[in-house]
């Protein structure tokens, strides 16, 4: 049987590996916008932007996964639920919302550009 702590720890993984993804996929709509390469790939990534943003809407600006990790900690740190330094965890959002929105706008400047 799995104790609370060890089912926390599974779920700070499944989170951290979730970051992961999503970093590379912002890492690769950085990529394409500064190349040029205005490609599927690149709606593919808004289209997966666009899923999280309307997932953390859906749950109150909370990944589901810091949601589920409450039941086995009471802890109030920033990242009790993912394996990131705590100001990372703290301003995570803000910080990517805000790369999001200036790759979008580059994203623009290229299509409108040609």
């Amino acid at each position: 049987m799995m104790t609370d702590q060890i089912k926390l720890r599974l779920i700070k993984l499944v989170h951290t590996a979730i970051w992961i993804f999503f970093n590379l996929v912002i890492g690769y709509m950085l990529y394409a916008v500064i190349v040029g390469k205005i490609d599927r790939r690149l709606w593919i990534c808004y289209g997966l932007i666009v899923g999280e943003g309307l997932t953390l809407l859906l749950f109150n600006m909370f990944c589901p996964l810091t949601v589920w990790a409450r039941r086995y900690s009471d802890s109030t740190k920033a990242n009790f639920d993912i394996y990131l330094p705590e100001w990372l965890a703290k301003y995570n959002k803000e910080i990517y919302t805000t790369i999001v929105v200036g790759i979008a706008i580059a994203t623009l400047v290229r299509v409108m550009n040609g």
